[in-house]
């Protein structure tokens, strides 16, 4: 299947030839560890996500090397753990930076797996490729792109003349349009930082400029360089693609590639970015109140696959918005997809003979673009055929698991249709509550069935609507068509509300 994928760098879409079809190499920038992932920080972790696995169904799951650093060396890091000692914590402050960062990057798996996000092949940390950057950094003086001042190093833009090219404008048009540190050390306002200074009691290594830390940008070009290769002498590039959030565009993209590329490294072929995210329509802000991170929602009781659906709902490259609606809709898909998947499950033949191989327009649409949002159409057009192979085996191969999605949306609930033939029909129990429980949803459902047919003749409504309000509040979801009336139990379910209704 021919993969084409939207360049930024070209600004066009393109087919993807890797360097090497043997080793197909990404690398995307992750996140600085010094708190909770935002919903924001999930959509590009959920984006090339999907990639890899679009990838790794291609090329084959050893071809494919997906990197994704941690940036744990920062000033927001520094300031946790500065604000822990002065509150007592015991340990210097090195140790402590060093606990912070372990714990967020603990909690970043955690909620990145609670989402489905498989781990990239190498996760490397800032702090363990710190002589890769001096050596970087070193060479880019020698090449005279670079110079130290002040116990700082600094990178020459002017003096590579593509700078800009990415994201589209020139030097003197940033300057005019972005914040920039003016400082004595520097030549240029628009010279960006390999190296600073650090203070006895912050973290720091020793270099040849005196002890410091590295700049943000230079972790990404020194990483990458040792986990993805080398320069191609051909001048193709160094690795296949390299994605992130369209902020990272500038200024850290662009000066990922001035300076990898002054160091004579080559750089990514491809540039891939996500848009952002929104909340309800507008930017999500903690002054707006709209804040939360990934964990709040987890917490709040919305599952994992619920936030990668929404997600995935919309192409990576538009504004996506997180809607409570949204979230419901994915529920409800969820919830249907589980019913179908449910159903007599130890027949399934996937439970029998392994993985089936999705649909050819399937991995179509993944390969366009990785147009998931026509991926999840068709999801729903399998699921309305009720076609379980199709079903089953696209939502694998976009990073849900049907077992769970079975055992999470579908076991949990107890339910029951009726229609003219009786009702009853496809209970599933699990365990004495849930069978006897099941029986009193069977005789509300054969109730409210009963009330509707006299509506139906008498025109009257009023105590089918009732008695439909009173199980919506108690959380149970009534569907009512031509075949019957079916009550699904959801989460948010309390059986104590159904007293005196039966």
């Amino acid at each position: 299947m021919s993969i084409t994928l939207y360049n930024t760098a070209t600004r066009r879409k393109e087919p993807f030839a890797p360097l090497d079809p043997e080793n197909v190499r990404m690398y995307v920038c992750g996140p600085t560890v010094y708190d909770r992932a935002h919903l924001g920080n999930a959509r590009p972790v959920l984006v090339f996500d999907v990639l890899y696995r679009l990838l790794r169904h291609e090329y084959g799951a050893d071809a494919v090397t997906y990197v994704r650093n941690f940036t744990d060396v920062d000033d927001k890091i520094n300031a946790t753990a500065l604000a822990r000692k002065e509150a007592g914590a015991d340990g210097t402050l090195e140790e402590l930076v060093a606990q912070r960062s372990d714990e967020t990057i603990g909690w970043y798996h955690a909620d990145m797996d609670a989402l489905g996000a498989l781990r990239p092949n190498h996760e490397p940390r800032a702090t363990q490729f710190i002589p890769q950057m001096v050596a970087m950094i070193e060479d880019l003086i020698g090449k005279g792109f670079a110079y130290a001042r002040d116990g700082h190093v600094l990178f020459r833009v002017r003096a590579y003349d593509d700078y800009g090219k990415l994201s589209g404008r020139s030097v003197d048009d940033m300057i005019a349009g972005a914040r920039v540190e003016v400082a004595p050390y520097k030549e240029d306002p628009m010279d960006f930082v390999l190296w600073k200074p650090s203070t006895d009691d912050l973290p720091g290594w020793d270099s040849p400029w005196g002890r410091g830390r590295p700049g943000w940008h230079i972790e990404c070009s020194a990483m990458a360089y040792d986990l993805l290769g080398r320069f191609d002498p051909e001048g193709k590039g160094q690795f296949d693609i390299h994605g992130g959030g369209n902020d990272l565009q500038f200024p850290h993209h662009e000066n990922e590639i001035a300076q990898s590329k002054c160091a004579g490294h080559g750089f990514a072929n491809l540039w891939m970015h996500n848009e952002m995210l929104q909340v309800e329509g507008k930017k999500m802000s903690k002054s707006l109140g709209n804040f939360f991170t990934v964990r709040d929602l987890l917490d709040q009781g919305v599952p994992g696959e619920v936030i990668r659906f929404v997600m995935l709902s919309t192409h990576y490259r538009k504004p996506m918005d997180w809607t409570e609606k949204k979230r419901a809709e994915a529920e409800a898909t969820l919830r249907k997809i589980a019913e179908v998947l449910g159903r007599d499950l130890l027949q399934k033949s996937w439970t029998v003979s392994g993985t089936f191989k999705p649909p050819k327009e399937f991995v179509e649409a993944l390969s366009d673009d990785l147009n998931t949002s026509l991926a999840l159409t068709l999801v729903r057009k399998y699921l309305k055929s009720e076609d379980e192979l199709k079903l089953h085996s696209s939502l694998e191969l976009l990073g849900f698991c049907p077992h769970a999605i079975t055992n999470k949306f579908f076991a949990f609930e107890a339910h029951a249709r009726v229609s003219d033939v009786g009702y009853g029909q496809g209970v599933r129990s699990f365990g004495d509550d849930a069978a006897v429980e099941s029986k009193g949803l069977d005789s509300l459902a054969a109730r409210l069935q009963t009330l509707r047919e006299l509506a139906i003749e008498s025109k009257d409504f009023s105590e089918v609507d009732a008695l439909k309000a009173a199980l919506q509040d108690s959380g149970l979801e009534v569907r009512m068509d031509k075949n019957g009336v079916q009550l699904l139990r959801g989460p948010n379910f309390d059986a104590t509300k159904l007293e005196g209704l039966s």
